[in-house]
């Protein structure tokens, strides 16, 4: 470990901050401005927020020597991606009343709003409590929304699984009761002392992810993550999981030390031993993770620099058992499958498309409104997913008709005509909130894909399931290297391109050209889709035409 004088100002702050408690209660209490204290803006984000302003205006702002227009934006943990109806009733009020009007649904199947005004954190985040979600650690360097396939009621297998997930959510969550002090007015027990017995007095080095995927689908790219279990099935039960370490997307323009990197499978363990090993594996990261620098700071490079042999074998060593030699699986797909489903015990579940995961009431299409009507009424649950869509889930036979009526009164077809292209399509949020955004990503999706069709329809390619992902910037929030095509922000208008990445999320894509603008990008792609429309290979993926050309 370094000593002080070489770690990162993040992790003073952190050591400061008396369990992440900091300036907090006096930055809200501060109406001079609409920002927090820096330090606060960093403790912020373990609380579930962070600081944003409106950069469409920045500019205009400072020529009127005015402050920027600051907001928050706030992130609920929705482990496994399930919410009640009367909790989705109580985001949908929160939206309107205190954000922009909007609902995000995140790549981690968590929901956001934007838009909050500090004087609205408080009473955001109380209510966000009052329906029993939270937004504690769901931003900073703790572990985050832990992600599972939604539909727990497909089979035995994914109803252990979801479990498996509420229940690391729960194991993993800070012990500070910070949180409860300042958003809920909880009193400090008398000569009480936080204790932090899985993260320590200055959490982790930096964010950590975990999820769980159930093959044949992994649709939670689960080799992106920090941690991941994939589900092993024996006679239709779960019969433990598969063990990988070591993912994760962020890297830096022009950077090499940072990169990409997907996950290695490690091992088995049962369904039982799952907690005890997320618990090894974090604190292993906790006590080698690099505090000195930020930009290596994620589990990968804690792997790659000491060896995937030694990180086994303390990993073993801490937990006092081996992993079982890994199980043989087989992942097929990682898109959603819209429309109705029916699962073992009868119920329906409605896959919706929502276009850039996105609920907003736009012209004729009242996404909104729609969920909200049908939450009024809904006895059942909604499922957010790993692709940014919803799940209308556990809805009676009956009930299917008004549900689809509720829908197409709000302009939303329940059964929507959409591309293959655009059914896989991913975008981060971007522009113009996002402070590490340097280019547009959800705004520029609508028009990308739209352009991207137009080409494969040129060459007969319409249906060719292609994964096409955009962020504006390369910390990668809608895992662009994972993917077939991705467009990584430099500066407006400019993205690199990358290419090549397989269909099911094992292999990463390539850097192909730099510094592109969207004409250029047209272009780049014209080309390619011509030549494999011409010499692709029987059943060959794009992703996979493309690599091997590389």
């Amino acid at each position: 470990m370094a000593d002080d004088s070489a770690l990162t100002p993040v992790e003073g702050i952190k050591a400061r901050s008396n369990f992440l408690r900091g300036t907090l209660v006096e930055s809200l209490a501060d109406n001079a401005t609409g920002a927090l204290a820096e330090d606060d803006t960093q403790l912020s984000k373990f609380h579930g927020f962070y600081q944003q302003d409106d950069r469409d205006i920045r500019a205009e702002r400072t020529r009127q020597k005015l402050e920027p227009a600051h907001s928050f934006m706030i992130r609920v943990r929705v482990p496994g991606g399930i919410a009640t109806s009367d909790q989705w009733l109580a985001m949908d009020r929160l939206a309107r009343e205190h954000a922009n009007q909007t609902l995000r649904l995140t790549t981690r199947q968590a929901f956001q709003f934007h838009g909050v005004i500090k004087r609205d954190l408080k009473p955001t985040i109380a209510a966000i409590n009052a329906s029993l979600l939270d937004t504690i650690a769901a931003c900073g360097d703790v572990n985050r929304n832990v992600m599972c396939t939604p539909l727990a009621e497909r089979s035995a297998v994914h109803s252990a699984a979801y479990a498996a997930a509420t229940s690391l959510s729960a194991h993993l969550t800070p012990n500070t009761s910070a949180y409860h002090e300042i958003w809920l007015d909880k009193q400090r027990v008398a000569g009480g002392e936080d204790v932090e017995p899985i993260y320590g007095t200055t959490y982790l080095p930096r964010k950590f992810k975990i999820g769980i995927a159930i093959p044949p689908s992994n649709d939670v790219d689960i080799f992106s993550q920090d941690l991941g279990f994939i589900a092993i099935e024996k006679n239709g039960s779960l019969a433990g999981f598969n063990v990988t370490v070591g993912g994760g997307l962020g890297r830096h323009h022009g950077e090499a030390e940072t990169y990409p990197r997907v996950a290695d499978v490690i091992g088995f363990c049962t369904p039982e031993q799952v907690n005890a090993v997320a618990e090894q594996v974090v604190m292993i990261q906790r006590d080698n993770g690099d505090r000195t620098n930020r930009k290596h700071a994620r589990l990968k490079y804690t792997i790659d620099d000491n060896g995937l042999d030694w990180f086994c074998k303390e990993l073993h060593q801490r937990l006092g058992f081996e992993l079982q030699t890994a199980a043989a699986y087989r992942f097929l797909n990682r898109g959603d499958e819209f429309g109705w489903s029916q699962d073992q015990d009868g119920k329906w579940h409605l896959t919706l498309f929502i276009p850039q995961g996105r609920l907003a009431n736009t012209g004729e299409q009242r996404y909104l409104d729609a969920m909200a009507a049908i939450a009024n009424v809904h006895e059942g649950s909604f499922r957010l997913t790993s692709n940014q869509n919803l799940i209308i889930s556990e809805v009676a036979a009956k009930r299917k008709k008004s549900i689809e009526k509720l829908l197409l009164d709000h302009g939303v077809g329940p059964t929507q005509a959409i591309s293959p292209l655009r059914e896989q399509a991913l975008a981060c949020v971007a522009l113009p909130t996002c402070a590490l955004a340097m280019a547009e990503a959800e705004r520029y999706l609508p028009d990308l894909t739209a352009g991207v069709e137009a080409l494969l329809d040129r060459y007969g390619l319409a249906e060719e399931p292609i994964s096409l992902r955009i962020t504006g910037c390369p910390n990668g929030c809608a895992r662009p290297y994972l993917a077939e095509i991705a467009l990584v922000g430099k500066a407006p208008g400019q993205y690199s391109l990358f290419l090549g990445g397989d269909n099911l999320g094992t292999r990463l894509n390539t850097l192909t050209h730099d510094n592109v603008n969207e004409a250029e990008i047209f272009d780049i792609l014209d080309g390619h889709f011509s030549r494999f429309a011409a010499d692709r290979q029987p059943g060959q993926s794009f992703g996979d035409f493309v690599a091997a050309s590389l």
